[in-house]
């Protein structure tokens, strides 16, 4: 048999280790998307939300709008945060965010002057590839999947939102987060689909 010689450049080899090295470092430091999003889920309050929310769709013969993990991750942080920190006042409404969490706290006011704080969260908590855009609804007692509904249908802000109406006519609307906790119904929709695997129901 005929030897081969194998040569190799031993620069190149040592840059590959390290280049090998970095990889798997930044896999580690940054797991998969399953990995960050497998703790998410959906209560029933919130699989019922995304079902009406994509009946109404339909019924304005509208495409449903697929649950994403990362958009239902940003929901359910801010209705947690809102139940927990913000109260009802003129200043800053319910799209504000308090300092008490892993994110940028803000007070939104009812000029928009700070939308990006609402557009970037979804980047900001979940890594999602696109802005995200929210509705809210408040009831002094428990939030319900019909009433906020009905609330956001009656809303003349809202109502555009879920339903592609107005200066939201040209967006189409690829991915949706939801969140029902205590007072406060949250949805997030976003334009960019989510690739993450998407919530099941909650045990």
């Amino acid at each position: 048999m005929t030897g081969i010689k194998i040569r190799y450049n031993k620069k190149l080899y040592s840059m590959a280790i390290y280049l090998s090295f970095l990889f798997i470092l930044s896999a580690w430091i940054n797991p998969s998307t399953a990995d960050i999003e497998e703790d998410i889920c959906l209560n029933e309050k919130e699989i019922k939300l995304h079902e009406l929310l994509n009946n109404y769709r339909i019924d304005k013969n509208l495409a449903p709008v697929e649950i994403s993990s990362k958009l239902t991750k940003v929901a359910q942080a801010h209705a947690k945060d809102l139940g927990d920190n913000y109260e009802l006042n003129d200043d800053c409404n319910p799209h504000s965010w308090s300092s008490e969490g892993d994110w940028t706290s803000c007070c939104y006011t009812n000029d928009h002057k700070k939308a990006t704080c609402m557009w970037y969260k979804p980047n900001e908590i979940a890594n999602y590839g696109a802005h995200g855009y929210e509705i809210i609804f408040y009831h002094s007692h428990e939030a319900t999947p019909d009433d906020a509904l009905l609330g956001w249908q009656e809303s003349d802000a809202h109502n555009p939102v879920v339903i592609n109406s107005g200066i939201w006519e040209k967006i189409d609307w690829k991915a949706m987060g939801v969140a029902v906790r205590g007072s406060w119904a949250v949805v997030w929709f976003g334009p960019a689909p989510d690739p993450s695997p998407k919530p099941g129901l909650c045990q």
